[in-house]
């Protein structure tokens, strides 16, 4: 196969590349480099092995420590005492059995063995099955491959393997999923003979049918003997289970049409193919059937000729991933454990700039590693969109995402990222972190708002585990610190809650004021700081992002460690909650903020921490005097309005502007002091200027 300009083969390296897997160097400027850059790339390989050693280890604790009965649920089902494997009827008289007739001939003979090792044999089976993948991967990257990138590989996908919701959901219900993908990569990616590729590909799609998807991909790169080897040996394996077992053949491939309805409902939200999308949406019957077959036709078509593309450009693991993308897609179900395919897709590269390259395989690993609910907000305006999460991100890898080809000039050498000078005045022992360096330009977009709402997600999550995952197992706690704080405000003087909740409760206006204002912009006003500065001030975004995300992982401490009951959550204190009315404080409710949050995390106070930080931001920013005053309004109404709607203690707002405080802190110290840069400035790379515009340098603040 070739392209013009490079011969490339399938399960070896490309042919008429030069091989620069150490960056270009010769071996012996490899070899005289010093050793204090190879000893730091011995100790970082080490520490990853270690961490996918140590993630493989938990995994496999999750699944063994589990009761049986709760773990293996389908390897259970299949092969344990009461098994459908042991039923002398058909297999799919439960519907519980998904696989294909083939997996099911294949399995019988191994029943009773699997069912006396049940546990550790099968778990430690998909563990090495699963570091074969992560090996496999990593030796296929597209190359040239750096040496740090060539050493590092290997346990960094074995990790992202370990972690994703596919290997795990595979891990704890005992599936066999992981199979078809090996057997796919090692037909593609591995093994030399044609022959052998066909019939590994052909094994794998008689495990999962629309693994056949693969030979026409190899027919259209060049691989016809393999290509037929793999539909002979897909038809020999379906014609073998057809004649030992033809009932069950004819349920499968007839009356359930390759396993569909086939281990739950097809409009369950575990099915992430278009056939579950669509009946989702409320279609059904043949209108939806009709559509299901012209989407998946139009699906099938555009991801093979890019794969084939990506294939001849010598990107082969790029090509595998976009068509098993497309076989998620095209499949009438694809479970969880079935959507392995998509992380492979990672290996793409995307964007032109270097601060472009990290969204699309950033975006790859949350969305096959964190459930849907953390990436988009539980709002019904975004239900189509979470439900379907996964589902589009193998759409667009398999038909939309322009991945580069290796002739593009930016293939190699992404356009280089513009960095605000580095301002000298802080601590020289404390390394900077560099991943934080002011860059002249915006960040992409869809990245911050995706990282922005994992975090907060991830934020709610702490807060409700702080007191042990429910508001009623930490009330006792809560209340005896919320009689601590008010002893030692009482002692200061400062314990003024009590009367200026009731005195606003006296004058009407001013309490529906208070509580519109405690209700409406505790995150307007933070997110449209971020949004303003985002736009118009790059430099000071990250600056500011920094300093907010160090404020709140402070805070997280605090409510971990300090549990605290709001003056409105006390009994017997009086207190009068002016935001959600009368309460049964044995057993209080808020709606679904009950469910979602802890209202035990009162200290420090984020409702005026988060104030405060935008207080000084804009005071910092902020270019007329006028504004610096109004901004810092914001957090002196904030204060008033926890401390009269008895939401809070007056310190919990101090804890809050410690938090802040260290916020700001730990930016200066491992970030640098904040850098200024005008806004005709930002995106400009360093060079020569005009006298006129010297005044206009990227200066200390």
């Amino acid at each position: 196969m070739g392209d013009g300009h490079t011969v490339t083969r399938w399960g070896g390296r490309p042919r008429g590349v030069v091989d620069v897997e150490h960056g270009g160097r010769s071996a012996d400027t490899l070899a005289t480099a010093g050793a204090g850059p190879r000893a730091r790339l011995r100790a970082a390989r080490l520490a990853l092995w270690a961490v996918a050693a140590i993630l493989a280890a938990r995994q496999t604790a999750l699944v063994l420590t589990t009761p049986s009965g709760q773990r293996l649920t389908d390897l259970e089902t299949w092969v344990g005492p009461d098994g459908v494997l042991h039923v002398n009827g058909s297999l799919y008289d439960s519907t519980r059995f998904t696989g294909t007739p083939f997996a099911g001939l294949v399995l019988k003979p191994l029943t009773r063995a699997a069912e006396q090792a049940l546990g550790w044999g099968w778990t430690f089976g998909t563990l090495l099955l699963v570091v074969a993948l992560g090996l496999v991967v990593a030796r296929a990257l597209p190359r040239p491959v750096g040496r740090r990138t060539a050493l590092l590989a290997a346990p960094v996908a074995i990790s992202l393997l370990m972690v994703s919701l596919p290997v795990r959901s595979t891990l704890w219900l005992g599936q066999t999923s992981v199979i078809p993908v090996l057997l796919v990569l090692l037909g593609c990616l591995t093994v030399r003979g044609e022959r052998t590729a066909g019939v590994l590909i052909g094994l794998a799609a008689a495990l999962q049918p629309t693994v056949l998807l693969f030979a026409p991909l190899l027919w259209f790169t060049g691989r016809r003997r393999a290509a037929l080897g793999a539909a002979a040996t897909f038809a020999g394996c379906t014609l073998l289970a057809w004649a030992a077992m033809p009932g069950d053949s004819l349920t499968y491939w007839v009356h359930h049409v390759g396993g569909a309805g086939l281990g739950g409902s097809a409009d369950a939200l575990a099915n992430q193919s278009l056939h579950g999308a669509l009946l989702r949406s409320g279609l059904s019957g043949p209108p939806e059937i009709a559509l299901f077959l012209l989407l998946g036709a139009a699906v099938a078509v555009l991801a093979l000729r890019r794969a084939a593309g990506y294939a001849r450009d010598g990107q082969l693991l790029l090509a595998v991933a976009v068509t098993g993308c497309a076989a998620v897609a095209v499949s009438p179900t694809s479970w969880q454990h079935q959507l392995l395919w998509v992380l492979p897709a990672a290996v793409g590269r995307v964007g032109r700039r270097a601060a472009d390259r990290t969204v699309w395989p950033v975006a790859v690993v949350l969305v096959t590693t964190l459930p849907a609910t953390m990436m988009l907000p539980n709002t019904p305006v975004m239900y189509p969109l979470r439900d379907n999460l996964v589902l589009l991100a193998a759409l667009a890898a398999a038909t939309a995402v322009p991945f580069l080809p290796r002739s593009s000039p930016r293939y190699d050498t992404p356009a280089p990222t513009v960095y605000a000078r580095q301002v000298p005045a802080r601590f020289g022992h404390v390394p900077l972190l560099p991943f934080l360096r002011r860059s002249l330009t915006r960040p992409s977009l869809l990245l911050e708002l995706v990282l922005i709402r994992v975090t907060y997600a991830a934020y709610a999550q702490v807060r409700l585990a702080a007191t042990g995952g429910s508001n009623e197992l930490g009330r006792e706690r809560a209340e005896h610190h919320g009689r601590l704080v008010l002893d030692a405000e009482r002692f200061l003087g400062i314990d003024i809650e009590h009367a200026v909740n009731h005195a606003v409760v006296r004058a009407g206006w001013l309490r529906g004021f208070l509580d519109f204002y405690y209700e409406s912009f505790h995150f307007v006003v933070p997110l449209t700081v971020l949004a303003v500065l985002y736009w118009r001030r790059p430099v000071d975004y990250r600056w500011a992002r920094a300093s907010l995300g160090f404020a709140t992982l402070l805070a997280l401490a605090g409510f971990w460690l300090f549990p605290l009951a709001p003056p409105r959550l006390m009994p017997g204190l009086g207190f009068i909650d002016t935001v959600h009315g009368a309460q049964d404080l044995a057993n209080p409710d808020y709606g679904a903020m009950t469910a979602i949050t802890n209202q035990y995390a009162a200290m420090p106070s984020l409702h005026f921490g988060w104030s405060l930080w935008c207080g000084v931001v804009i005071a910092v920013v902020a270019p007329r005097w006028w504004m610096k005053g109004l901004a810092l309004l914001h957090p002196l109404l904030t204060v008033t309005a926890i401390v009269a709607t008895a939401n809070h203690w007056v310190l919990d707002a101090v804890g809050g502007a410690l938090v802040v405080g260290g916020g700001f802190a730990l930016t200066y110290l491992l970030i640098g002091p904040r850098g200024i840069a005008a806004s005709g400035e930002v995106g400009r790379p360093p060079g020569p200027r005009k006298p006129q515009e010297q005044s206009r340098s990227v200066t200390s603040g």
